[in-house]
């Protein structure tokens, strides 16, 4: 800040009475009107005039005798020198003029540049603390302020010795100044030179010695100027376009000291402000902020708002501000749009003490929320109440504008109210982050859709589908003293396992939501419980690596998995002004899942209860199989189709169909799923290994299946069925069983064989065995068979070589008598012969050709431990 002093121009009066202009530590002394009555003479007039000793009073003549030596030795000097010599001369006469030619020096030289000296002096050495500001009343124009402050002259504070010490000499001689009554007005130049205001000083007596303080204490009234341009300067500065202003006071200021008058002095002092010398908007702190239902005449109900807040005073100002009426207003839809009107609000008085926190209470009740307020803006899905919830509930700064009211509160001076009411200063107040807003999010009901096989790919129909019952704990801000109830819900959310972005879960949809606030301690928040029902919600796969991964934990991890959910939640709750949309909560949660299998039960395996050939080529089977398994977990699943590949030894061999199975949780029975049967798929190799599986399957060898998904799995989700490629699921073959309803959790594992039983006729050379055929609803036929058996495992009995076809029904059943051809002299056949009318437990080994419809094939045959009955 930069202090300029200019001394203003010499008035017209002061013109005719030759007056100098001036100004208080900076401005020339005018010299009085007694001072300007000086004598008429000029430098050629004699200091005595020659005819002195002539002149009569009363029309006497002079005494001569009565003439002082003084008056002779100057007259003697006048008439010139006397023929005397140097001794006759008087020194005393030559010492005094020279004493009188260095006090005229003295004294032109004063009167020429002391008063430049004394302003200079002035500017640099007068000190003003003002220790208090205080407001004693509110006047119809302005306010009557009291002032309070020390004035000293300080000539330390003064550069050159000169001034210093010639300044010092002259307040030492005034001692005192005294100002009369003056009007100081205030203006802006850069702003059209507008009258910023106007004070009245009264009169003011100051010691104006070196080092003497001097208490001031006065009453001044100070009047609001131009308040348009007020007006403008202030909305200049809160939108920031105030880098610089030049304040210019001026004042004319009547001096004297003592008896002597100094004559009117014309003061005129500019303060910069630039920078950091400009003021700022002060900080505050919240204190308080509450927000509560209260009733209205015509049984409605309103939101009353209650703001506490604190700011430090920097400056030794005291005042007390009336109650203030003021408008709340909010941002539009663009920033050039008029500011809504939200409600008003009043203040409670407010003491102003100097250099102390000052407590403000403000106070408004909404009645009802403006059309515009949540009116969707033009190209925008939000309204401006959406912008301005989101920003606070996201934590960021939020900003409402305060206005004066246009109807003031009664006492307010009308221009109180004419200057605030037409000034709008935007008021940020920090945001209140949600994060956690949200807690204890769990699903509940699970029921898991996958993707319709007909639809097309990357639709909607073909993506997986989630309905389940969400329940969530929400922790209401303590702010919130109202009712409120959630009366729908929708969300964005993001599915995620171990950090790792697994999909999208689509909540955009309104879902119905309910309510109920719980009651909790009195120094805790409190909680309102909430849950809502989800109708087919969509989930997309958008990571299949951290898909296979999730699956392959639920399947063979043995325990439970944490699916992470991050969301964006909109909300719709019921208040007193109406319904309102809270949008974008941020929230997360975690959502437990068990696996398909515990570390009890073993891996997932579902079980084979029985098999039923639908149809036949002449190198594949189509089977129906009924499928029994249990789900450990509280989801259940809708399965509108699904297509597995069925493996052995890593070939291809077949592939098993689901079409429109729900899964439910605890054990399912009987899931109808359709096979084929066609190792020919995978060229000689898959016949060879088919063959293989077929014949150790039917020799009752604990063979296996392994399921594969593959790029057709779901055929509106190529990549989802290749990403699970990777997991494969190994099941049991069924076994062999008698026609029966399989048991639940398809619990079969040990069936009998093939050959159940065998009669062995000595006489006739024949035998008849016992099948129990593996399909409970088709004709199987043996069209050949090449069969030796064994006593002891190793010690031929007899062989049977038939090549005529025969039937085997469905469940136990009796082939005709086959020739046997004996090993007459071996081992096996003295057995034989020693267990006559009895049992004997025999082996067998065979190459069979069997036939189902069109399809044929010859497998081989193993089988110990047979029981034979050897008869006659």
């Amino acid at each position: 800040m930069a202090r300029v002093l200019a001394p203003t121009q010499p008035g017209p009066e002061e013109a005719l009475s030759g007056r100098r202009s001036a100004s208080i530590r900076s401005s020339r002394s005018l010299r009085s009107n007694r001072s300007s009555e000086s004598s008429r003479s000029t430098e050629s007039t004699p200091l005595l005039s020659r005819d002195a000793d002539q002149r009569h009073y009363n029309d006497e003549q002079p005494n001569r005798e009565a003439t002082s030596p003084t008056a002779s030795s100057l007259r003697s000097l006048q008439d010139g020198p006397q023929d005397k010599g140097p001794k006759a001369r008087r020194w005393p006469t030559i010492v005094a003029l020279t004493v009188l030619s260095i006090i005229l020096a003295l004294i032109l030289v004063a009167g020429f540049f002391a008063p430049a000296i004394v302003q200079e002096y002035a500017m640099q050495a007068t000190v003003f603390e003002p220790t208090n500001l205080s407001i004693d009343s509110f006047t119809v124009t302005g306010v009557r302020a009291r002032v309070q402050g020390e004035f000293r002259m300080d000539a330390s504070r003064v550069t050159n010795n000169a001034v210093r010490n010639i300044g010092r000499a002259g307040t030492w001689i005034a001692r005192e100044v005294e100002s009369g009554e003056s009007r100081v007005r205030v203006y802006l130049p850069e702003y059209g030179n507008i009258l910023l205001g106007m004070a009245t000083i009264p009169h003011i007596v100051v010691n104006i010695r070196n080092g003497h303080e001097t208490s001031i204490n006065f009453l001044t009234d100070l009047q609001a100027g131009d308040i348009d341009g007020i007006r403008r300067i202030a909305n200049d500065w809160l939108e920031g376009r105030l880098g610089q202003l030049r304040v210019e006071g001026r004042a004319d200021v009547r001096l004297k000291s003592g008896l002597l008058r100094l004559g009117t002095q014309s003061i005129s002092e500019s303060l910069f402000f630039e920078g950091h010398d400009l003021p700022v908007m002060p900080e505050y702190n919240i204190t308080k902020m509450s927000f509560y239902e209260v009733p209205l005449p015509d049984k409605q109900k309103a939101m009353a708002a209650e703001v506490s807040l604190t700011m430090f005073n920097p400056y030794p100002v005291k005042f007390t501000i009336p109650p203030l009426g003021f408008d709340v207003l909010v941002a539009n839809c663009a920033p050039d749009d008029p500011y809504i009107l939200l409600t008003d609000a009043t203040t409670d008085v407010v003491d102003v003490e100097p250099r102390e926190n000052i407590s403000v209470n403000f106070g408004g009740i909404v009645h009802h929320l403006p059309d515009i307020l949540t009116t969707t803006c033009p190209d925008s899905q939000s309204s401006p109440l959406d912008m301005l919830l989101g920003e606070y509930i996201h934590g960021k700064k939020t900003t409402v504008y305060i206005r004066g009211s246009s109807n003031p509160t009664p006492g307010t001076p009308a221009w109180v109210s004419d200057l605030a009411s037409s000034i709008t200063v935007p008021v940020p107040f920090p945001g209140h982050t949600f994060d956690g807003l949200i807690r204890n999010f769990s699903l509940a009901d699970v029921h898991i859709g996958l993707p319709d096989p007909l639809a097309e790919p990357q639709t909607t129909g073909s993506k997986p589908k989630l309905s389940a019952t969400v329940k969530a704990l929400i922790t209401l801000p303590r702010e919130m003293g109202f009712p409120i109830v959630v009366s729908r819900v929708r969300a964005d959310a993001e599915v995620l396992y171990h950090g790792a972005k697994l999909g999208n879960l689509d909540l955009s949809k309104w879902q119905r939501a309910n309510s109920t606030r719980t009651q909790t301690k009195t120094n805790e928040a409190p909680e309102l419980a909430v849950s809502s029902t989800v109708e087919n919600a969509t989930l997309d796969i958008t990571d299949n690596d951290v898909f296979s991964e999730v699956v392959q934990a639920l399947v063979f991890g043995g325990k439970s998995i944490i699916l992470s959910i991050k969301a964006d939640v909109d909300v719709e709750v019921g208040t007193a002004l109406g319904s309102l949309i809270i949008r974008n909560i941020p929230t997360q949660g975690q959502v437990p899942i068990k696996p398909l299998s515990d570390s009890s039960s073993g891996p997932f395996s579902p079980k084979v209860g029985s098999l039923e050939v639908v149809d036949t080529g002449l190198r594949t089977l189509s089977m129906q199989a009924r499928v029994n398994f249990t789900n450990p977990t509280k989801y259940s699943a809708h399965v509108p189709y699904v297509n597995i590949h069925i493996l052995n030894n890593n070939t291809v061999l077949g592939q098993a169909l689901a079409k429109d199975v729900t899964i439910v949780p605890g054990p399912n029975d009987n899931i109808p799923v359709q096979a084929l049967w066609d190792p020919s798929s995978s060229g000689l190799e898959g016949e060879r290994i088919g063959k293989e599986l077929l014949s150790q399957y039917i020799s009752g060898f604990n063979t296996t299946l392994t399921l594969k998904t593959h790029n057709g799995t779901i055929p509106s989700q190529p990549s989802l069925g290749k990403a699970l490629s990777s997991l494969e699921i190994e099941i049991p073959t069924p076994k062999l069983s008698t026609p029966q309803t399989p048991s639940p959790g398809g619990d079969d594992d040990k069936g009998p064989n093939f050959i159940e039983d065998a009669t062995m006729h000595l006489f006739s050379s024949s035998a008849d065995f016992i099948l129990l055929s593996p399909l409970p609803h088709s004709i199987l036929y043996i069209t050949y068979i090449n069969a030796t058996a064994f006593y002891n495992h190793t010690d031929p009995v007899g062989t049977i070589l038939y090549a005529l076809p025969f039937a085997v029904p469905p469940g136990i059943s009796q082939t005709p008598r086959l020739p046997v051809h004996w090993g007459l002299g071996s081992v096996g056949y003295e057995a034989i012969k020693s267990a006559l009318g009895g049992n004997l437990k025999l082996d067998a080994k065979a190459v069979v050709g069997v036939k189902i419809g069109r399809w044929s094939q010859r497998v081989w045959f193993q089988g110990g431990g047979i029981g034979a009955n050897i008869r006659l």
